[in-house]
């Protein structure tokens, strides 16, 4: 098996995937798609260095000529100053009071469609939309509307943008003239979508706003260019706006045929279009799944080294003797004395570099309390937890409010998972299932608790609808809490028993009784290759001793 991908990027392909960093994966499911017609998205928001404290803000009124400051959400570069609104609703996360909820990734796009004057960026325009849309299409209008009058500052983006209703993508890229163009694509009833730093949107249709909106000149801009001539066939959005090299087939597309390998299996995805074969048929925009997708189903796809796979990142020399799914990054690489040829590790859905992710659960037989529920995690998804934060809640969990990058902090919930899971990747066969454990735990009680906690609160709602916001806000402050204490008493224990390389007894009084593991077979075999004989534990003749 080959541990490196042989690549061949083209400059403005690997730079482009070399700087965003934040390589980040969304599956959006429509409510036919779903166990419990639940509309759902999920975002991993990843970035090498990102901590991101849980957003909250409070619903507001405000007067007329007041403005905002937008600041860059990747650099915390001021941008100026845009109208605000009369009244902006409530955010927990990315979702707000209405069950709208926005998720992104990068995908870069070509290079000259940058613009340097703008004043929103792709964080502030998920931001901005959540407090001033309360369905999904509102909240497209709101996202092309800002770009349209005051500029897009960041790269190529793809967004998913769904209520209890519906889910979009949505893509767009600057114009340097000011303005953008935009392609969205609203999932089908039954079906998933996913994107990955990749653009994906490819056919527009005319006349359907039902179900695909774009930009009046997103296909006039392109002939302008010169990137797109009629008489060469069908206008593909994505072909057009970001051309595919093989960096972005390996470390982008890979993710959604492993979506879309485990969602639909009987469709018999080939790996070819992924692994760069010319000519290769790229994968659909939309899937049926084989089976209806609940929560926790949904939960579990956002934990993937490809397992089981070819491409299984828990085997082979590249995964160590224990079996990490990690590759340290860079993601891109080179051997010394080769000056020419690149290489570079897969790129799963799960990654080490996730600041903070979650599934967003949005129900329309529900009131919009109790329908949107926000379940978020930070850190590594394969060994976070799941919380539920219901989209009504008046504050947020304090422990995922605070620390930051440089600020170490043990009252911190994105350091104390953090610790845990780079904990984790020293022997990583063993501490996972230390982990699993008290993650399946925490989640498997949630999961079987919220049909009595909705239960509850649906009965205080009869009654009283402020009383009923105030329970689900203490339960899902407690929940959280109390997750953040359990994986901190977690982080002691993994603590002392991996201690030095043994595995110890922690409940034996005096500690005594370490455990050797030592290494895997296959290691072990690559480790004497590496020095013939070198490691024999047997009398040797003086001149033949190796050294």
């Amino acid at each position: 098996m080959n541990f490196g991908i042989k690549l061949f990027l083209s400059g403005i392909i690997f730079l482009s995937i070399y700087y965003i960093g934040n390589a980040c994966t969304n599956l959006l499911v429509s409510k036919g798609a779903s166990a419990d017609g639940s509309v759902m998205i999920t975002y991993n928001a990843d970035a090498g260095g990102f901590m991101d404290p849980l957003y909250y803000s409070p619903a507001k009124d405000y007067k007329t000529g007041d403005s905002v400051d937008v600041i860059e959400w990747d650099t915390g570069k001021f941008l100026g100053k845009i109208k605000q609104v009369l009244h902006t609703y409530l955010v927990i996360g990315n979702m707000n009071e209405y069950q709208v909820s926005i998720g992104e990734t990068t995908f870069g796009g070509k290079s000259e469609m940058r613009d340097t004057t703008a004043k929103v960026d792709y964080g502030s325009l998920m931001y901005l939309a959540l407090q001033r849309a309360k369905t999904a299409r509102e909240a497209i209008h709101v996202m092309t509307g800002l770009v349209a009058e005051y500029g897009y500052y960041s790269s190529g983006e793809s967004f998913s943008v769904a209520d209890a209703d519906e889910a979009w993508i949505l893509e767009m890229l600057a114009k340097p003239e000011g303005g953008a163009v935009w392609a969205a694509r609203r999932v089908p009833d039954g079906y998933v979508c996913a994107h990955a730093n990749q653009a994906r949107i490819r056919e527009l249709v005319d006349n359907d706003t039902m179900n695909c909106l774009f930009s009046p000149d997103a296909i006039s801009y392109a002939i302008k260019k010169g990137w797109y001539d009629p008489k060469s066939g069908p206008f593909s959005f994505a072909d057009t706006y970001c051309p595919l090299e093989p960096g972005g087939l390996l470390f982008c597309e890979g993710r959604i045929w492993r979506f879309f390998t485990r969602i639909a299996p009987s469709q018999n995805f080939t790996d070819d279009y992924w692994r760069a074969v010319k000519g290769a048929e790229p994968y659909p925009l939309f899937v049926k799944p084989d089976k209806k997708l609940s929560v926790q189903d949904v939960i579990g796809l956002m934990r993937d080294h490809f397992e089981g796979t070819p491409y299984d990142m828990t085997k082979g020399v590249a995964a160590g003797p224990y079996g990490c799914p990690v590759r340290w990054k860079n993601l891109t690489w080179k051997v010394e004395g080769d000056t020419v040829t690149e290489y570079g590790w897969e790129r799963p859905i799960s990654t080490q570099q996730t600041a903070f992710s979650f599934v967003s659960q949005m129900r329309n037989f529900l009131p919009r309390e109790v329908g949107g529920v926000f379940w978020y995690g930070v850190d590594d998804t394969y060994s976070n937890v799941y919380m539920p934060l219901y989209c009504c809640i008046t504050r947020p969990p304090e422990p995922f409010t605070i620390g930051a990058i440089n600020d170490f902090s043990l009252e911190s919930g994105w350091w104390i998972f953090n610790l845990v899971a780079n904990l984790a990747y020293t022997k990583y066969s063993y501490i996972i299932k230390d982990i699993q454990k008290v993650q399946s735990e925490l989640e498997n009680k949630f999961h079987a608790t919220q049909p009595a906690v909705e239960k509850a609160a649906l009965e205080l709602e009869k009654t009283d609808r402020k009383l009923m916001v105030d329970y689900l806000t203490d339960y899902s402050v407690t929940q959280a809490d109390n997750t953040f204490y359990r994986w901190r008493d977690l982080w002691r224990f993994l603590v002392m028993k991996y201690n030095d390389g043994y595995i110890n007894d922690v409940n034996v009084a005096n500690g005594r009784h370490p455990q050797g593991v030592g290494y895997g077979n296959d290691f072990l075999k690559a480790v004497l290759k590496d020095k013939p004989n070198y490691y024999e534990v047997k009398w040797q003749d003086k001149k033949k001793k190796k050294k």
